[in-house]
């Protein structure tokens, strides 16, 4: 056990894909490969959708859970890049110096191009048209980080984050292209996304795969939503709250589209939908539920994240609740197994798993420390490890200090008995916190350098017109 614990935590997902390479093979009978649609949302509360239990309705992604499975423990990063470049790579994103922070638009920092995405892999598997519709927030100063130079076929959308819903501006320019071109036109933005998806998935050649990868703005700051929909929420008080759940209910409606878009072209049966968050929510307007805390913490609300999956020709199906821990990292290898490249050589480790039998509910999830980091303001490091059902969370000036011991707030919570990290027992287990300490450490060492503080090169920065990219 010692040994199996230590490698996992010197080797990320390494161990795990080999213990689990018998399960990967496709089912018999099945071997039309899927379509692939990923819908993220921008700094969605755990319980602000319905399935979760929560006020606002959801009917749309709702669905999604009661036609497929809710996915009760998904994991994301802390902040909107470091989740994206995780989810493209299926690496921890602190190996290509994506984790600190996210990339603002004074940024000359993006997804390197040595780091092979999703999008690239699926080049080669068949699918002839990938799409990516919404917000790319991985690099936007060089064309070399434009998603049409990191395998995607087709970009509609936003370089940055935090754009205006209706201008479509970020840092007074418009940030809004399609492909090359920057795209000036009328509507909310949460709109225009799910009408472009439908005329996507309208114009894909039946019996050939594609990949839509859809990560709405939606619903991160500014908030803003159209008037009839803030109408319907005129019983909430809270104004941040009554915007907010209009922005959300605005989203559902989209992901309805795009549900209904698949049905209309009979494509729901064999296709892959994945929904989830890249962050808890904002705590002052969203709700994460009894999960602490939220966006840009390491506490569960912070990370752990509303998500379903459907897929009814692969057995995802049922609304069955699936509680096994998986997250953003494992999305690559388990899509990579989808279109059929299962041993297909990786040009770069993943540290993410395949968990489509985890899903499926016909598998356990696999046992290995789940890492999270985020350094975005100010020099203090906040990082967290779960080995479940343990999980430390350290916050200090820097775990590889000599002094780091001393000069950290260490805290260790059992997830299981205590999954709202209420109460401290770090005192009671001075050996399990060393050793998962250790393996912060180890994890803290594959850094390099990348995104650096938030506000870093802000002061002075002009945006570039229309957000073009010099050739």
């Amino acid at each position: 056990m010692k040994r199996r614990r230590f490698l996992y935590a010197l080797g990320g997902g390494a161990a795990v894909l080999a213990a689990t390479r018998a399960s990967r093979s496709a089912p018999a009978g099945q071997r039309e490969r899927p379509n692939i649609v990923l819908i993220v949302i921008d700094d969605l509360g755990y319980r602000d959708v319905s399935f979760n239990g929560g006020d606002i309705p959801t009917p749309a992604v709702d669905r999604i859970a009661r036609e497929g499975v809710n996915l009760k423990r998904f994991y994301a990063c802390p902040v909107c890049s470091p989740t994206r470049a995780g989810l493209m790579t299926g690496r921890w994103p602190l190996r290509m110096g994506i984790m600190r922070a996210v990339i603002p638009p004074w940024r000359k920092w993006g997804l390197p191009p040595e780091e092979q995405t999703l999008a690239e892999r699926l080049a080669g598997a068949g699918y002839e048209r990938r799409a990516i519709i919404g917000k790319w927030h991985l690099g936007h100063c060089d064309r070399k980080y434009h998603p049409l130079n990191r395998g995607f076929t087709y970009f509609y959308g936003h370089y940055n984050g935090a754009i205006d819903y209706w201008t479509h501006e970020r840092e007074g320019e418009t940030d809004w292209h399609r492909n090359w071109e920057t795209v000036h036109e009328e509507g909310y933005t949460t709109d225009l996304l799910a009408d472009d998806a439908c005329r996507f998935l309208r114009e894909c050649p039946k019996g050939k795969p594609f990949l839509l990868y859809l990560p709405f703005n939606a619903v991160h700051t500014p908030l803003q939503a159209p008037e009839a929909d803030i109408a319907r929420f005129a019983h909430v008080k809270d104004k941040r709250r009554r915007i907010y759940s209009a922005m959300v209910a605005a989203m559902d409606r989209a992901v309805g589209k795009v549900l209904d878009a698949l049905d209309a072209r009979g494509l729901s049966e064999n296709t892959f939908v994945l929904f989830f968050a890249d962050n808890g929510g904002v705590t002052q307007f969203s709700d994460n539920g009894s999960l602490r805390a939220g966006k840009a913490t390491v506490y569960e609300g912070g990370i752990r994240v509303c998500a379903a999956a459907r897929w009814p020709a692969g057995g995802i199906a049922g609304g069955k609740t699936v509680d096994g821990l998986m997250g953003y990292i494992d999305v690559h290898p388990t899509v990579k197994r989808l279109a059929g490249l299962a041993d297909a050589p990786d040009p770069n480790p993943l540290d993410g798993v395949d968990v489509l039998d985890v899903m499926r509910g016909t598998a356990e999830a696999p046992q290995r420390p789940w890492f999270s980091y985020i350094q975005q303001g100010g020099p203090t490091e906040h990082l967290s490890v779960i080995d479940r059902p343990y999980k430390l969370v350290v916050q200090g000036p820097g775990i590889l200090s000599e002094n780091a011991r001393e000069t950290s707030k260490a805290e260790l919570f059992n997830l299981a008995e205590d999954p709202r990290e209420q109460t401290d027992i770090s005192g009671k287990h001075p050996d399990l916190v060393d050793r998962l300490w250790k393996a912060l450490r180890t994890f803290r060492t594959w850094k390099i350098d990348g995104v650096p503080e938030f506000s870093d090169g802000r002061k002075g920065f002009k945006a570039p017109k229309d957000w073009i990219i010099p050739e």
